[in-house]
């Protein structure tokens, strides 16, 4: 999975091993719809926390059991030949599933948004970021208490969430309706980061999100919005030399399209309609143009569902 985390892990010898490890799955809590349902009762809030987690761990545990019992022959790529092990023909993966080997993730999504459920404010906010770091906190406790009684892999996992932004929030918006700030947008924010509508520096941004990076170490990464920086690579280098000092993952994200129309190259708009559009010809037609964006922790050429475009459109520079 993308920007999945392995765990250390030692072999009998009591050397680190990194190649051959591997992620079971992933199960994501949808945060926001725990924080609408509990409308600002914080006890009711966690209770119905706990339930989910209850209910995340029985479906972690189904993808665990349902790889149970799989042959090496099934895939011999991956288990027999050395993309993930060698084991001999007719062997089971099962000692692979056990013990930290490989992982298995809780993910989550919409920290921002079941903060500003139950705070009123973003987590950027004193208010909000102390109760964003305690839901954190709960989230990395039952990892820990579910690796301690299955010895299995659990980590804690900022999702992607590049389609379950939109899945979830419709699903959200149709069985509750319009809510200020959390269903409206059409999109849930990505893990921990902050609203990507939120006016804030690159440094700030990632001096505030670094303190979510060591409770979800399953996976995570952060980012940050920058224009074409080609004439001040200087300031490229102080930020990488931020990143490297402050925060454990982090990218830039810049706009580098092109429009086979006219030949335009820079930024291909979102429109009002949420259709890409080149901003010097109006050409629409997806088929005549590129457009490079991150989703999924990378830049990729690519058009994405209702959801991510809105988030795409609402992003704001961090520089």
């Amino acid at each position: 999975m993308c920007r999945s985390f392995l765990s250390p892990w030692k072999d009998e010898n009591g050397e680190y091993k990194f190649e051959g490890r591997f992620n079971q799955g992933v199960v994501s809590l949808n945060l926001p719809q725990i924080g609408i349902v509990a409308a600002g009762d914080e006890d009711k809030f966690w209770n119905l926390l706990d339930n989910r987690l209850d209910l995340c761990y029985e479906a972690l545990m189904c993808r665990h059991n349902a790889l149970k019992g799989t042959l090496s022959d099934e895939s011999p790529i991956h288990w027999q030949y050395g993309a993930i092990a060698r084991l001999p023909q007719g062997a089971v993966i099962d000692p692979l599933l056990m013990d930290g080997y490989s992982t298995i993730s809780l993910g989550y999504i919409g920290l921002y948004e079941v903060t500003k459920l139950m705070t009123g404010v973003s987590h950027v906010h004193p208010d909000g970021e102390a109760f964003a770091l305690k839901v954190m906190k709960r989230l990395e406790e039952a990892t820990k208490l579910w690796k301690q009684q299955t010895g299995i892999g659990f980590g804690l996992y900022g999702s992607p969430a590049e389609s379950l932004c939109y899945r979830f929030a419709k699903i959200d918006l149709q069985k509750f309706g319009e809510i200020k700030d959390v269903t409206d947008k059409g999109y849930y924010t990505n893990s921990y980061h902050v609203d990507v509508r939120e006016e804030i520096d690159a440094f700030s941004k990632l001096q505030f999100e670094s303190q979510f990076q060591p409770i979800s170490t399953g996976g995570c990464i952060s980012y940050i919005e920058i224009p074409n920086m080609s004439h001040n690579l200087e300031a490229l280098k102080q930020l990488v030399n931020y990143i490297y000092h402050n925060i454990q993952y982090a990218e830039f994200n810049t706009k580098s399209d092109c429009c086979h129309v006219c030949h335009f190259e820079g930024e291909i708009i979102i429109n009002d309609d949420l259709t890409w559009e080149c901003p010097n010809c109006h050409n629409k037609d997806q088929a005549k143009m590129n457009v490079i964006r991150r989703t999924c922790g990378y830049l990729g050429d690519n058009f994405w569902n209702k959801g991510k475009t809105a988030e795409i459109k609402s992003r704001v520079l961090h520089l």
